[in-house]
């Protein structure tokens, strides 16, 4: 339920504005567009009831992201990892000053941001929610690309991948992947299912 269609819409019109700034292309479109569009159009398959809230998050999930380059942060692990925690920070400040701009009040905003800033993943539903639907973009829409970018990966390697993002998902959304709810990539469907077996 929107209770305001026409601030909703004004907000997703400011993320779009931004992510259409990206000079990356996927598919002839800006590539963050492109990945807000699919973030919204799986969250209408895989939860229609959604909240404002979750809409909200799920279309500024990668706000500006090519902004902060992985390249800006140090290689490895730690840098991985503090790389990601910036980027978190980022999309939920960017999400935020763009949700105010559109009229939203604080309380709203402040939900968005922790959604967004992947706080309280398993007890934030909104949060949760979110972590459900860019596992599942990712692996209908992006895992097959990422593996052609990786051929030096081991099996046990991908396999690992794979159990990470499983474990980020909730009950419903593991059922819906596996049930027809999303296109898993063919080539990769037994290292998949492999991956899954068991949980």
């Amino acid at each position: 339920m929107i209770a305001n269609q026409e601030r909703f819409n004004q907000a997703i019109a400011l993320f779009d504005a931004a992510n259409a700034q990206d000079p990356n292309q996927d598919e002839g479109q800006p590539k963050e567009l492109r990945y807000a569009q699919r973030m919204t159009e799986m969250i209408g398959r895989f939860a229609p009831e959604a909240g404002e809230v979750a809409q909200l998050a799920v279309r500024a999930q990668h706000i500006e992201r090519w902004t902060v380059p992985r390249s800006s942060y140090p290689l490895g692990k730690p840098g991985y990892f503090a790389w990601r925690t910036g980027l978190y920070r980022l999309h939920a400040e960017t999400a935020g000053a763009l949700m105010q701009q559109a009229g939203y009040d604080d309380a709203t905003i402040a939900r968005v941001k922790a959604a967004v800033g992947k706080q309280g993943i398993k007890t934030n539903p909104d949060t949760q929610l979110l972590e459900d639907v860019s596992s599942l973009v990712f692996l209908e829409h992006y895992m097959l690309g990422f593996a052609g970018q990786h051929a030096e990966y081991s099996e046990e390697k991908w396999l690992d991948i794979v159990r990470k993002t499983w474990k980020k998902m909730s009950g419903e959304a593991q059922a819906f992947a596996t049930s027809g709810g999303i296109t898993l990539p063919e080539p990769l469907l037994p290292l998949i299912l492999k991956a899954v077996a068991g949980d």
